[in-house]
């Protein structure tokens, strides 16, 4: 894997119907989408192939050390839709709206949904991530993002 890729997965307790759902509705976005204890605002969104969303993370309040990519405590961001495949894979293409050149670019997310035994293997595949993020970083948010979908969809 390229060094500004990285990839998470979790076996989660929900049907692959039910993910998609999540992974596709403004509302369960902004409930589970924004990693630890950042809070999320779906702008608009528009779920076919060439549609998107825009899509706002803030930063708590308490978090004196974070500082938002686009302004202040925000990470704003438009999701274009490049690929919908109902209940198996959806792929993302994401440019963050900031003016600092190490957040631009366009980055790419593969998420892909596997029915098994113990319910279904949600992985997420992000390429050409911006220079701006650290893998890591990107890693432990999508790790804490994951965790939330989980509780989501198992509540």
């Amino acid at each position: 894997m390229k060094k500004n890729s990285t990839q998470n997965s979790k076996i989660i307790k929900a049907s692959p119907e039910k993910l998609y759902e999540a992974f596709t509705s403004p509302d369960a976005l902004s409930v589970w989408q924004a990693p630890g204890d950042m809070t999320a605002k779906v702008h608009h969104f528009d779920l076919r192939v060439g549609g998107g969303y825009e899509m706002s993370l803030f930063y708590s309040e308490n978090d004196h050390d974070s500082k938002g990519k686009t302004k202040g405590k925000e990470d704003r961001f438009t999701a274009r839709f490049i690929e919908l495949t109902p209940f198996k894979k959806i792929v993302e293409a994401i440019n963050f709206n900031s003016d600092d050149p190490a957040f631009q670019g366009e980055m790419i997310i593969e998420i892909t949904l596997e029915a098994n035994d113990n319910g279904t293997e949600v992985t997420m595949l992000f390429r050409d991530i911006p220079p701006g993020i650290k893998p890591e970083d990107n890693e432990a948010g999508t790790k804490s993002s994951l965790e939330k979908l989980a509780r989501y969809v198992e509540e």
